[in-house]
């Protein structure tokens, strides 16, 4: 079993600072406290492009782009990154409770086709009722989970290839299919720490994911869903959603954290931790739970921060450290049988080189890379403590100037 590295697109934004450049309060939608925040990258195509672009030349299979209020639309924005991408697929983020299964299963095939096999999907249950409401969905936590289930079946019956019938209490499908089904099947990813998710993992995910927790958290997850799946007689792949500070020190690594800090004071955290406190989702309390909105030890398990999840909701946790720390942390998860590792830092584009240029080479060196991404920068010194590849830490276009 070989480590899978997956990036994460910054849909909603990027930036030099943990601080959302939305507002905590209401969701964002009164605005009554908005925070300056400064550093902030646009979402847009050209950003989002070089990201992507980076991804593939440092050998991520995939970046993870997310779904809701506050991102652009995955499905539309991959599509286009797809036209300035070779190899690079896409893990498209989409709440099932807001379009019909059919469609879903007919826009993956067409996106199979569009960019040759390069698709993979992420179903989002959704664990915020407030957000939930605002696209029109009005199912409370385990209804919502309920539905994924019947959604899943539906999807998968319409790519048999042939008339699929469904009745079940969210959907009523008749000869439901897609003329062509997509050609690989894409691998369906799916998180939820709940009673009501575990087996809707166990019954549907080829990937089951957890956010990032200490390893013994971890292992207990998949325990759960190991055992649940072989109910089912099935078996479940597992992955992990982490941050990442990796540079040539610890210190150096630490140094950078501490910087991230410095941007929250405490009504910044204080407003961000009352609104993700409202959030139904079981993870995202485990999340909560894992500092206490302090910010006193942090570092919750040998290099595991949770600096993130002060002011930024779902995956709220980094692994902090040297190439070589990072690449150790990875291996003690890989040992527990996780395989794919969705990565992120701020800002993207740079956290990309020092992963993509530090640990992967480690990684690769330990036997846990099926293939190693053949770079001319690879092995180059850095430059003034950054990435030799974005000289000064600065991308080649910056939207906006900034």
């Amino acid at each position: 079993m070989n480590v899978h590295l997956h990036w994460f697109l910054p849909t909603g934004g990027d930036g030099r600072t943990l601080v959302d450049r939305h507002a905590y309060t209401d969701g964002g939608i009164k605005r009554n406290r908005i925070t300056p925040v400064s550093g902030v990258r646009a979402p847009d195509v050209e950003y989002l492009t070089q990201i992507a672009k980076a991804a593939e030349q440092l050998g991520f299979e995939a970046v993870l782009t997310p779904t809701g209020t506050w991102c652009e639309d995955a499905w539309l924005t991959t599509v286009a990154l797809a036209q300035h991408t070779d190899r690079l697929k896409f893990l498209v983020a989409f709440r099932p409770g807001v379009i019909s299964p059919v469609l879903a299963a007919q826009m993956a095939a067409t996106y199979q086709r569009i960019t040759r096999g390069r698709l993979l999907l992420n179903v989002v249950t959704g664990g915020d009722s407030t957000e939930q409401r605002r696209f029109g969905d009005h199912l409370d936590h385990d209804r919502r989970y309920a539905r994924t289930a019947e959604f899943l079946s539906v999807v998968r019956g319409a790519w048999s290839g042939r008339p699929f019938d469904f009745d079940g209490e969210h959907y009523r499908v008749e000869g439901g299919l897609t003329a062509l089904p997509p050609d690989p099947l894409p691998d369906i990813f799916f998180g939820g720490s709940s009673a009501a998710a575990g087996p809707v993992a166990a019954a549907h995910a080829d990937v089951y994911l957890t956010w990032g927790e200490p390893p013994a958290a971890v292992e207990e997850k998949t325990d759960w869903i190991r055992g649940l799946a072989r109910e089912q007689g099935r078996t479940v792949r597992f992955g992990i959603r982490l941050h990442t500070i990796s540079r040539d020190s610890s210190r150096e690594a630490w140094a950078t954290a501490n910087r991230l800090l410095d941007d929250l004071d405490p009504e910044t955290i204080a407003a961000a931790q009352q609104a993700l406190g409202r959030s139904e989702s079981v993870g995202q309390q485990r999340m909560l739970a894992l500092h206490g909105g302090s910010r006193d030890k942090l570092e919750i398990a040998p290099n595991l921060w949770t600096g993130v999840g002060l002011v930024r909701g779902g995956a709220g946790t980094a692994l902090v450290g040297s190439h070589a720390e990072v690449a150790d942390r990875i291996g003690e998860y890989h040992a527990l049988g996780v395989e794919h590792f969705i990565l992120s830092g701020y800002p993207h584009l740079e956290e990309a080189y020092w992963f993509g240029e530090g640990v992967t080479p480690e990684l690769a060196a330990r036997g846990l890379l099926s293939t190693v991404p053949a770079s001319p920068l690879l092995g180059v010194p850095a430059a003034n403590g950054r990435p030799a590849s974005a000289p000064g830490g600065a991308p080649l276009l910056v939207a906006d100037g900034r």
